[in-house]
């Protein structure tokens, strides 16, 4: 298979479909891989680690496009590479399609085939691709909001630790999932005190354990949710259905009663965001402020750490490309009903439930495809 990996072009996003180490895997199984120039530069490597392996490098993405049947990529397709994709061709990258209904519509339009990351599913209803990535953006956005709560960057001026005979910040998770997990491990580590809201007793219990009593984790409600955000710093938005909407759990009127200066971190941003206030924003301009509350909102938060993210993504994903790659998408999603849970649009068809509901469009069961 003519598998291609485009550079992307997000705003500030420097990660990468696939790694030299991946890219030999595939070539290795048969496969010819063509990376787009510079694709890889942003986590230091050159067109020639890749050469090295045996890929093709291509002049422009515009190449990559023409030329693959599957395209590997990171961040959802932007308008005008969602044009360049075409009935037949194989997509496989990161797509959030619920809150996009733009991207969801030029999508259906190309006829492409798409495979999100982040719905293919794992034993226990895990995510095993979005928990990478998971993993980092909730251990950024501790880092993130101690930097925002900085006086300069309009934030309240408290450390997060404080110092002997100061008091820590207050620090609200939301959300006891990977994301959630990850924020709450560093803000604690960060000397905070930290208060996790759930839903599941048992995941309450897990984490209670975990932290040794050393963390808060009470049972989520909206007098909670609206109690602990009027108290805290910094507050993180860690809460998931996987490929829905974002449930809007923190309202205007919760935003308006927080304290000045206090920040809130919305890592569910690029399912269309858990607070009201929320909009999405970039890594140029990454906060804006709502009644003195700092929001930052970036919707490609593990993009600030590229090493790490492009490692981490191609662990997860390797085994996932290779088993298209090697048998076709339709095969391998008979073989693996958790890949199946991945298609989300093909040839015209919107094929996951929840973005179907999101966006009030027809739903085609995808396992009536695979027959």
């Amino acid at each position: 298979m003519k598998i291609g990996v485009p550079k992307e072009i997000k705003n500030h996003e420097y990660r990468v479909g696939l790694s030299p180490a991946s890219a030999k895997e595939l070539i290795t199984h048969g496969h010819e891989v063509t990376i787009s120039t510079g694709a890889a530069a942003g986590i230091g490597l050159t067109d020639e680690a890749y050469r090295k392996v045996g890929a093709k490098i291509a002049d422009s993405n515009d190449a990559v496009f023409a030329e693959s049947e599957m395209i590997v990529k990171v961040k959802e397709p932007q308008p005008n590479e969602c044009k360049q994709l075409s009935k037949g061709q194989l997509l496989f990258t990161y797509l959030h399609l619920a809150p996009d209904p733009v991207q969801t519509e030029l999508l259906l339009e190309s006829g492409v085939t798409a495979v999100a990351y982040e719905t293919v599913t794992g034993p226990g209803n895990s995510l095993p691709l979005l928990a990478p990535m998971s993993e980092v953006a909730g251990r950024l956005a501790a880092q993130a909001g101690a930097h925002c709560l900085e006086r300069a960057q309009g934030g309240c001026g408290v450390l997060m630790g404080g110092v002997p005979g100061t008091e820590p910040a207050k620090v609200l998770v939301i959300g006891g999932g990977v994301v959630g997990q990850n924020a709450a491990y560093i803000a604690r580590g960060m000397g905070a005190n930290v208060t996790i809201l759930d839903r599941s007793i048992a995941k309450l219990r897990e984490l209670d354990a975990e932290f040794q009593g050393k963390a808060n984790c009470v049972y989520s409600t909206k007098e909670a949710i609206e109690r602990y955000a009027r108290e805290s710093d910094l507050v993180i938005g860690a809460v998931l259905i996987p490929g829905a909407n974002a449930p809007k759990l923190i309202t205007r009127d919760i935003i308006a009663s927080m304290k000045p200066g206090s920040v809130v971190v919305d890592v569910a941003i690029d399912q269309g965001g858990c607070l009201e206030t929320s909009k999405a924003t970039t890594h140029e301009d990454p906060t804006f402020v709502v009644d003195e509350v700092v929001h930052y909102c970036v919707a490609n938060m593990p993009g600030a750490v590229p090493q790490t993210s492009t490692y981490a993504l191609n662990n997860a994903t390797l085994p996932f490309t290779l088993s298209m790659a090697n048998q076709g998408w339709k095969k391998a999603m008979q073989q693996d009903a958790h890949l199946l849970h991945g298609l989300n649009v093909h040839d015209g068809m919107l094929t996951y439930e929840a973005v179907a509901q999101a966006q009030s469009l027809s739903f085609t069961d995808p396992a009536s495809l695979i027959k």
